[in-house]
């Protein structure tokens, strides 16, 4: 059964999580307005592979930043430091693998129904780090934040 939740800003539908993949991966749709960016953050027990389908997003890792338009995918290795803005001026789509499961989780764990409740604060992302450990996900900066290049 699909589940759809805010995070971050961003709208998370859950399309195929751990119950239906034998934990192998999560498969997750996410929609983004114009100009929204996820905070600065590492997955330590899954890669993802981001996979656009509408609009165009930059991804900024340590290593470099891309560009994606509908029919584009980029993998992030785990433990690789990332955020993904909403570069378009219309909304964004894509699809993210999760491999192995564990996005799911934390979208459940945090996700609201309610856009006007997803808040990114310090309290919230001080709570976050302290639950998602365990899955492996760390906010690492605010929106806007990018990771330092490694050389």
């Amino acid at each position: 059964m699909m589940q759809s939740l805010w995070l971050f800003g961003t709208h998370l539908s859950i399309l195929a999580d751990e119950t239906q993949t034998s934990s192998l991966y999560d498969l997750i749709e996410g929609t983004f307005a114009p100009g929204v960016e996820t905070p600065l953050h590492s997955h330590s027990k899954y890669s993802e592979l981001i996979f656009v389908t509408k609009g165009e997003f930059t991804i900024y890792t340590n290593q470099e930043t891309v560009i994606l338009k509908p029919g584009k995918s980029f993998f992030i290795p785990q433990g690789t430091p990332h955020m993904v803005s909403a570069s378009s001026e219309e909304p964004s789509t894509a699809l993210t693998i999760a491999s192995p499961s564990g996005f799911a989780k934390v979208i459940r764990l945090f996700g609201k129904v309610d856009p006007g409740k997803d808040v990114l604060d310090l309290k919230l992302v001080e709570e976050f780090n302290q639950k998602t450990i365990e899955l492996g996900d760390e906010i690492l900066g605010a929106p806007g934040t990018r990771p330092a290049i490694e050389s």
